[in-house]
């Protein structure tokens, strides 16, 4: 039986970002349990979201400073917080599951942690995280817009590549763990893009490498042809950006469990068919990640506009140009949070959770 620690552990982790819900079989705990030491657990319980120097959290909280720094330098290299770095000086916070700790395993990721978060992800957080604000966003393939149509910056992926300093590649978390499942997929691994101080923190833990913008663009370009679906972090001014494929991305699983996932997706497009230009190939069903598209009785395509993301794959490759993307009408349409902050507020107002620790709650 897991100690008390885990617990309240499981309970705060819950408050942050899309949650960390209790499962009948209690695998969350057993998660937990191979990544955090009690006593990393009784840290991270007097953490909070907000950045913190490694002298203020001791004195805050009563520990030795020397030992505090020590601890909270250990726990950011095994991904179980983060840690930002500014003119020499560290400071830390807390971090949710997902986006989070579990994409911080990405270099520690073995068998047993990928079998466990699957039971997880399949027996409990897939449902509720696709009923959540989801922590990322889909942006359209540039070449799939229309001239027409005004893109803003944060609609266009190399648009937010170009506006970055600082960039690093990392492998695919989703796509590591399946594969250690034999389970995955044979798209390319090493496409997830960390910016600024997100980069900082991969390269320094070893989890990515540094790359300039010219390369950034490149592994976009192949993800395209590849057929994976751009989502940036769910907000104006993203700290990373994924490359997604259905089979193994948590977020894209989760939504296709359900019946209308485009209402819940931050995404201003949606695929339309040309009938009189559509052959019937079915090339666009091939690659759909969101089964948006079936073909109707006279063997022309046809898109369920309620499962389509408006990523655009399927207009990049349609043989005749028979799809494209177009705006859906305002009351359809969801526009990004500004900052990463605000995304953690809105998520935790709607899940009726709080980004206040629970123990200062408490007192």
């Amino acid at each position: 039986m897991a100690a008390e620690i885990y617990h309240k552990l499981r309970e705060q982790m819950d408050q942050y970002s899309t949650g960390f819900p209790a499962s009948k079989s209690g695998v969350e705990l057993k998660i937990l349990e191979k990544l955090y030491a009690e006593e990393d657990a009784e840290i991270y319980l007097d953490l909070s979201m907000l950045l913190e120097a490694p002298d203020a959290f001791a004195q805050r909280t009563g520990r030795s400073p020397g030992e505090t720094a020590e601890k909270l330098e250990d726990m950011a290299k095994r991904g179980l917080l983060f840690r930002h770095i500014k003119d020499g000086n560290k400071r830390y916070s807390a971090i949710p599951f997902v986006i989070g700790s579990y994409e911080f395993q990405v270099g520690r990721m073995d068998r047993e942690l990928a079998e466990l978060t699957n039971i997880y992800m399949e027996e409990v957080f897939l449902d509720g995280m696709g009923n959540n604000v989801s922590p990322l966003r889909t942006i359209p393939v540039g070449k799939s817009v229309d001239v027409v149509h005004k893109v803003a910056a944060y609609e266009d992926a190399k648009a937010i590549i170009n506006g970055k300093d600082k960039i690093a590649v990392a492998n695919c978390i989703c796509r590591t763990q399946q594969g250690l499942l034999d389970r995955g997929c044979d798209k390319p691994k090493e496409v997830c893009l960390l910016f600024g101080s997100h980069a900082d923190y991969y390269v320094e833990n070893k989890m990515a490498r540094f790359i300039d913008r010219k390369e950034a663009c490149e592994i976009l370009d192949k993800c395209e042809e590849a057929g994976l679906v751009n989502q940036p972090a769910n907000m104006v001014n993203p700290g990373g950006m994924c490359n997604c494929c259905g089979d193994c991305c948590g977020v894209l699983r989760a939504l296709n469990l359900l019946p209308n996932p485009g209402e819940m997706v931050y995404n201003r497009y949606w695929a339309t068919v040309d009938e009189e230009e559509c052959t019937g190939c079915e090339t666009c069903m091939d690659r759909c990640q969101m089964n948006a598209i079936d073909m109707g009785e006279d063997d022309t395509a046809m898109v369920n506009t309620a499962r389509c993301i408006g990523c655009g794959l399927c207009v990049t490759t349609c043989p005749t140009d028979a799809i494209h993307l177009e705006e859906k009408p305002k009351e359809f349409q969801l526009s990004p949070p500004a900052s990463g902050q605000e995304l953690m507020a809105i998520t935790a107002e709607k899940r009726g959770t709080s980004l206040v620790p629970l123990k200062l709650q408490q007192k």
